[in-house]
């Protein structure tokens, strides 16, 4: 499409599709490649916000004196942010339309990363990194609701590989592009040009996206479950609170009870879910999946799988820079083998998912708990390693990833009753996210409590001594074997999902 938006039908103009959606005729060919690149460079933009913080996190400590649990925050908070907005945020698109509110929350996105770069302290950072999560939650659903909705079948699953090789190629870029931004110290920003970034990069996807795009929408509304998500992210983030925070307030008694009162919220949350599920609502979670063993099974696999995924950058980050003294864009290389070996074995995971998805996930899962068991061997003593074999552990680990991460979700939909397959892919996405928040929560814990008995600030400079590498080399190997378990249980939980994967879906 070329028109200007103001030349676009409405939704509601254009005859209903064979699935009752109504939208813009489908694109193929050289029509939909502007189309699609708005979407994927949106996209590339989310994706890069999730990995490139972790590199440019002991600068952002140094220069706004962050403690270890607002570092922690300014992950966890994210994640959180962007996996509370998943589910709401595509049914808001299929209500109201698509385009309108993906261009709405690009926008959001970019002010957002604007602010984000101009946080004067941790605090505010913290604030506005939830507000740029909302917007991702509400922009991501948008992506696969425009490539169904707007290509043609055959442009669609080439669409949907696009985003595939984008998920790569942000996961190798992210660490690279932070430590280069950060080493280059742009106009003396810093840190803050990692935010900076966003927004070249969402005005030009907003100038073409207002011009290409097409409106579509579901053939009717639904009635969004606003209860239930409000519920789930407040249960959550009690149950988050005094994890993080504990170490600072000292460990109270009020602070367990907060995390009492968090799986209080839950349960609240799974009993009015089944209440709406019996007067016919649209429930966040259908209660029902929860009596589908192999769901069950991939919501224990996620968390554990994805907890472990995102702890573990954060410690590495700062493990290596200020505990073994290299640079941003030091520690981006060594975690570029990482990513290098997710892309060498997740085309090969995808195509055999098929025929061996569980396998491939267990595998994964095994090759991952190895590769951090070799990094407690190399960091355990105190020593600083060398990139090579920093190098070949990173490598090792992204081989696991790639063969497990990609597949997980479609692996778990296999055991999954069609009817219901799109409800528990939006759940397994969200809790994705919420994994992550969690293990940075956990995981993070048990590296700063360690770190705190034998070094100063992460932020601080290093100062090259040996004791110094040690107390973090330390730090790091009390979080490896919780790694390893970690990997461990997921294999376990991943040894009830079905031996096959359904084929690709979004």
């Amino acid at each position: 499409m070329t028109a200007a938006s103001g030349d676009l039908p409405a939704a509601d103009e254009y005859p209903a599709d064979a699935h009752g959606e109504r939208g813009a005729p489908r694109l193929a060919g050289r029509a939909a490649t502007p189309a699609l690149l708005v979407v994927l460079f949106a996209s590339f933009m989310d994706l890069l916000d999730v990995t490139i913080v972790t590199v440019a996190a002991p600068d952002v400590a140094g220069d706004l004196h962050a403690s270890p649990a607002q570092l922690q925050w300014m992950l966890a908070a994210y994640t959180l942010a962007l996996g509370s907005g998943l589910i709401t945020g595509g049914r808001v698109g299929d209500d109201y339309g698509r385009r309108r509110v993906f261009l709405g929350s690009l926008a959001c996105f970019a002010i957002a990363s604007a602010a984000c770069a101009l946080a004067p302290t941790a605090a505010v950072l913290i604030a506005v990194r939830v507000l740029q999560g909302l917007a991702g939650g509400f922009m991501v659903p948008q992506v696969f609701g425009i490539i169904r909705s707007s290509f043609a079948p055959a442009a669609a699953a080439k669409a949907f590989g696009a985003y595939g090789a984008v998920q790569g190629l942000a996961s190798v870029a992210g660490p690279l592009l932070g430590g280069a931004l950060v080493d280059a110290d742009l106009w003396e920003l810093g840190w803050r040009t990692i935010f900076w970034i966003n927004i070249p990069v969402a005005l030009v996807a907003l100038a073409v996206g207002s011009r290409v795009l097409a409106e579509s929408r579901a053939p009717a509304r639904t009635r969004r479950d606003v209860l239930g998500a409000v519920l789930a992210a407040v249960g959550v983030l009690l149950v988050l609170l005094p994890l993080v925070q504990g170490r600072d307030w000292g460990w109270p008694a009020w602070g367990w009870a907060l995390l009492a009162a968090g799986v209080a919220v839950l349960a609240l949350f799974l009993g009015y879910e089944r209440r709406l599920a019996r007067r016919g609502g649209e429930p966040v979670l259908d209660p029902g999946l929860l009596s589908v063993r192999p769901f069950t099974a991939g919501l224990a696999a996620s968390v554990l799988f994805f907890g472990g995924l995102a702890s573990f950058f954060l410690t590495l980050s700062i493990y290596l820079q200020s505990g073994t003294g290299r640079s941003a864009w030091d520690a981006g290389l060594v975690i570029l083998p990482y990513a290098i070996g997710s892309m060498l074995t997740s085309g090969a995971g995808v195509a055999l998912a098929a025929r061996a998805g569980r396998a491939l996930l267990v595998t994964g899962s095994l090759i991952l708990a190895a590769a951090q068991g070799l990094l407690w061997w190399l960091v355990r003593d105190g020593d600083a390693p060398g990139y090579r074999h920093l190098a070949a552990v990173m490598l090792l680990g992204g081989l696991g990833l790639g063969l497990a991460a990609p597949i997980l979700v479609n692996v778990v939909l296999a055991g999954v009753p069609g009817r219901r397959a799109g409800a528990a892919g939006g759940v397994l996405s969200t809790v994705n996210q919420i994994g992550g928040a969690v293990g940075v929560a956990v995981l993070g814990t048990v590296f700063f409590d360690a770190l705190a008995t034998g070094t100063a600030a992460p932020g601080a400079a290093p100062t090259g001594a040996g004791d110094e590498a040690a107390a973090f080399g330390h730090a790091l190997a009390q979080v490896m074997p919780w790694q390893v378990a970690t990997y461990l249980l997921a294999a376990a939980a991943m040894l009830a999902l079905p031996r096959t994967a359904v084929p690709h879906q979004a």
